[in-house]
């Protein structure tokens, strides 16, 4: 019973936050199959992620900017930004800016579910641990998913340098926030929810914004209206 509880608080999180990303899609809600096949292939960039860490950090060795810009943010993100370019981006179905935040978020929330799992069950974590890893880590990676989405949509609906300043930003901003959020976690070991609370509020307060303004930006919308900065 309780190896089901513990797998249930790993994996429900993940599953909550994408349902909840999915339906705020408000003018083309996107074919679930393609969701579910995108939060499925966050799955698979676990085990390259693994590798990819431990190499770099028998290379760079495990300095705190080290680990927290480069071995963790930087492979991460990377990987779900390279998987998300060369299979989402130029697919038929996104065809609104929402639907970069939506498929990022689902790869970003398949990732963090198995991450979950590993950890939970390696580390005998009880259901408190698994909560408060809902609220820090598995809503992490959804801001992080929400920051690459919102300018793959920005990029994907512009075009010239304004859509290449957009793709940059689809990789940097996360990976710089990602890496800000990791270094604060493992490094300050004393009061450390002082910052990583404001740091998530800011995450949340910037990433809702970022999603009404991506369906504002909709050619869907019924009064073709386009959304403004």
């Amino acid at each position: 019973m309780l190896f089901f509880s513990i797998a249930s608080a790993a994996v429900a999180p993940g599953i909550a936050l994408l349902t909840y990303f999915y339906l705020k899609d408000k003018y083309d809600a996107e074919p679930l199959h393609m969701v579910i096949k995108v939060f499925l292939l966050g799955f698979l960039i676990v085990l390259p992620v693994m590798i990819f860490q431990r190499g770099l950090t028998l290379w760079l060795g495990d300095g705190s900017l080290v680990t927290a810009f480069g071995i963790s943010a930087g492979v991460e993100e990377t990987l779900k930004w390279f998987v998300l370019f060369h299979m989402i981006y130029n697919h038929t179905e996104f065809d609104e800016p929402y639907d970069g935040i939506l498929y990022a978020t689902a790869i970003s929330l398949g990732f963090a579910t198995v991450e979950n799992v590993l950890y939970a069950f390696a580390s005998q974590a009880s259901i408190g641990t698994m909560m408060v890893r809902a609220l820090l880590p598995v809503s992490g990676h959804a801001m992080f998913g929400v920051m690459m989405g919102y300018y793959l949509g920005r990029a994907k609906f512009s075009t010239g340098w304004v859509s290449r300043k957009f793709i940059w930003f689809s990789l940097l901003f996360p990976w710089f926030w990602h890496g800000v959020y990791d270094w604060f976690l493992n490094n300050v070991s004393q009061y450390w929810i002082w910052f990583i609370v404001p740091l998530m509020a800011f995450f949340w307060y910037g990433g809702l914004g970022k999603m009404y303004r991506a369906n504002k930006r909709s050619p869907f919308r019924l009064t073709g209206a386009k959304g403004q900065d």
